[in-house]
């Protein structure tokens, strides 16, 4: 082992990932110390996996709670793919690697429910030391409500491995739906390399899964071995009324021959995954270490808040859950602020987030002019549940309360003289802008492959665009993405996002080759920017509503597409002081959202930070959401939403926003002229 590596990665998190293949599959650590605390789930529900060392005929506990002795942790790093924990005790060392291949240019392998637990043991002292090291997965992984004494399990040999599987002898698959809930059905599954000597097995009167390898070290190399932990759920998805597996399974693969690929490609996946973490913190330490680390602490969480699914068509298609926020699945101002980290690495899972969104607002049901919320429940994508109006005591009748998970009738098979949706609770400027922007955005990086994007759906396109040009330039009072501290008429920031949505359709008709069609909207889009800024500018700054006090402000993120897109709407001088106030505003956690709370959005930050040409606030910005970090009292993962004085999270945690975060270095792509995406694996997508 080698003790002089530069840590290049993040340290002390609010809570580490371990564990990150989806939104169900999906353990974290809410301890600085494996060792203080039960691991659990992103909601904070109890999910235990404990591990134990017996070094020289003495018991140590190096992760969950328990009455042996603690090891001492000397270290713990989270980069890209890895959580990497270092502990020491009677003279030897024990590494233990988390890690998930969530390699984004190979969806079999990021889709594949297959996680890795690295472990290696070595002598400090010189001497010959014997290690058993032991690890016990609870029933619980498989239980919502902990009814574990309803598990049952097994073992089994493989090819190249010996494997154990438990899970819940009744099952109701896709019985639930909702956001602080986890996944009751499916099945459990370790497995050990033959190779490596391990023991796995099914232990009934703990309702357990174990693991168990023997190291026998002295002076030099350490011993090492891999451990396998896989989810099959069986049923991933209802997805307008079909029931599907995940992508991975999409062509009738089993379980098991995802496990023994995992197994097999072990070796293979952690050298690419090394390539990708290089060549990402070569490009994210432009911008200093702590942007290189907060973008290392995002990347897990942002990938697996999705399930990544095939249609019956076979398409891809990338399913988010809006987490601890309402649960909705497939949330437009959800995939608009994860997207800068997919539109660097593979364009084509934001095609596939706008997929089922597309489909569904193409459906007599929605019978608006502007684009849809969501597109269902997680797991269900039946249909939006954001706003209902006359089916909304329906929904409450069935539901209970959103904590008891009940689902939702399918509303995407209604008719369009069905009353289902509350317009005052729609959010028309806001996704149709989201929407724009985005399809626009996959035309300019892949003209080609985003034809199906643009060409399929200009209809929609066209209705959303008029809505922006109708109600875009001062939006009424009606919900946005960002309305914390109440909604606003006249919203400036909104109005940024709408001047954005009509560019974005002229650069959507610049595709299809209607040149003077992009040439009139360009044009009123320039209008309408002009317009914005003459309202909205204020001595130094731009106000938060037009009928606001000269004092206001808020985040303009919004134009950074302005920027990304190459438009020129706003001149520099426009962003040289935006930016310059911003950094004014800045308390020891990030900037605020806006003047009226102290609390921020980690991604917005890093899209207003992007707009300053110098660099420094994404510098200046980056420190800041490290600090929060490192510092943060609340045991939660990475919170998007937080108090910028406190560091106190406000409840949106684990959330695939965070992808925002990349934004700075997309910006920085586009400017140095490169490629959409800088490495690629030998296998395609």
């Amino acid at each position: 082992m080698n003790n002089e590596k530069k840590q290049t990665g993040a340290g002390r998190l609010p809570a580490h990932p371990l564990i990150t293949c989806d939104p169900y599959f999906n353990i974290w650590s809410g301890s600085d110390r494996l060792y203080e605390a039960d691991t659990m789930h992103w909601t904070g529900r109890r999910k235990r996996i404990r591990g134990l060392v017996r070094i020289d005929g003495t018991e140590y506990r190096f992760m969950g709670r328990g009455e042996a002795r603690p090891m001492e942790q000397t270290d713990v790093e989270v980069t890209t793919f890895s959580t990497k924990y270092r502990f020491e005790a009677a003279g030897a060392a024990l590494t233990v690697s988390f890690w998930t291949p969530l390699l984004l240019d190979d969806l079999d392998v990021l889709s594949r429910p297959c996680s890795y637990l690295d472990m290696e043991v070595c002598s400090l002292d010189g001497k010959a030391h014997r290690a058993e090291v032991r690890w016990e997965f609870a029933g619980e992984l498989c239980c919502d409500r902990n009814q574990t004494e309803k598990i049952g399990g097994g073992s089994f040999s493989l090819e190249q491995a010996q494997a154990a599987w438990l899970g819940l002898r009744e099952q109701s698959p896709l019985g639930h739906s909702g956001d602080s809930i986890t996944i009751d059905w499916g099945y459990l599954y370790l497995a050990a390399e033959r190779a490596a000597g391990g023991k796995v097995d099914y232990v009934p009167e703990r309702h357990c899964l174990s693991a168990e390898f023997t190291f026998s070290v002295k002076g030099g190399a350490g011993e090492s071995a891999s451990l396998v932990a896989a989810y099959d759920d069986i049923a991933s998805v209802n997805y307008f009324g079909r029931i599907l597996p995940g992508y991975w399974a999409r062509q009738g693969k089993t379980i098991l021959q995802a496990i023994g690929e995992a197994v097999a490609e072990r070796a293979a996946l952690r050298e690419r995954c090394g390539v990708f973490e290089e060549r990402l913190t070569r490009e994210t330490e432009a911008f200093g270490e702590a942007y290189t680390k907060i973008c290392m602490a995002a990347y897990r969480q942002s990938v697996a808040a999705h399930k990544l699914i095939a249609d019956e068509n076979g398409r891809v298609v990338f399913i988010s859950k809006e987490c601890h926020s309402n649960g909705c699945a497939a949330t437009v101002d959800v995939t608009y602020p994860s997207t800068p980290l997919f539109f660097l690495y593979n364009p084509e899972l934001v095609r596939a987030m706008l997929r089922p969104v597309l489909r569904f607002a193409g459906m007599p049901v929605w019978n608006y002019d502007f684009a849809p919320h969501d597109v269902g429940r997680y797991p269900y994508v039946t249909g939006q549940v954001y706003g209902l109006a006359s089916y909304r005591q329906a929904a409450r009748e069935l539901g209970g309360g959103e904590e008891e998970g009940h689902v939702y009738p399918m509303f995407y098979q209604m008719p369009g003289n069905v009353d289902v949706y509350c317009y005052e609770n729609q959010m028309p400027v806001e996704e149709c802008g989201n929407i724009l922007i985005l399809a626009a955005q996959l035309v300019r990086q892949e003209p080609e492959e985003g034809r199906e994007i643009w060409q399929d759906h200009l209809p929609l396109y066209e209705k959303w665009v008029k809505y922006l040009l109708q109600y875009g330039s001062d939006p009424e009072e009606q919900l946005c993405t960002d309305d914390f501290a109440g909604h606003l008429g006249h919203n400036v920031n909104l109005a940024v996002k709408a001047v954005m949505g009509v560019e974005a359709y002229s650069i959507l008709m610049r595709a299809a080759g209607r040149e003077e069609e992009a040439a009139q909207y360009h044009d009123r889009a320039a209008e309408m920017a002009a317009d914005v800024v003459s309202r909205a500018f204020s001595v130094d700054h731009t106000k938060l509503t037009f009928d606001g006090d000269a004092e206001s402000w808020s985040l303009k993120y919004n134009a950074v597409w302005d920027l990304i897109f190459g438009s020129g709407l706003w001149e520099p001088e426009f962003y040289e002081k935006e930016s310059r106030y911003y950094r004014e505003k800045c308390n020891i956690y990030g900037v605020p959202l806006d003047f009226r709370a102290e609390y921020g959005k980690s991604d917005w930050m890093m899209w207003a930070a992007a707009m300053d040409a110098g660099g420094e606030n994404t510098e200046v910005f980056a420190r800041c959401i490290l600090k929060f970090l490192e510092e943060s009292s609340g045991r939660v993962p990475f919170a998007d939403w937080y108090e910028t004085v406190s560091g106190k999270p406000h409840g949106f945690q684990n959330r695939t926003v965070q992808g925002g975060i990349f934004m700075p270095l997309l910006l920085r792509r586009k400017e140095q002229g490169g490629k959409a995406v800088f490495y690629k694996s030998s296998k395609k997508c």
